[in-house]
């Protein structure tokens, strides 16, 4: 199963303006980072909530971030 992380991305960016940035942020290196954000490693929960914090992401838009999958 793969999931679009492109709305993710794109407020990744809004609000930090590069994934390295973020990365930081959430305490893992960039490649950790771009792992998770091509389907390679999911994100774990404790990284979900993280991220909701860091990115200013409310709970119930949880799914639309993280959780919609790849139309192929």
């Amino acid at each position: 199963m793969e999931f679009d992380f492109s709305k993710l991305l794109g407020r990744i960016i809004e609000k930090f303006g590069t994934r390295g940035a973020f990365a930081t942020a959430m305490g893992m290196a960039e490649s950790a980072l771009s792992n998770r954000l091509s389907n390679k490693i999911h994100f774990d929960a404790d990284e979900i909530y993280l991220a909701c914090e860091l990115l200013d992401i409310e709970p119930q838009d949880i799914p639309v971030y993280f959780f919609t999958l790849k139309v192929r």
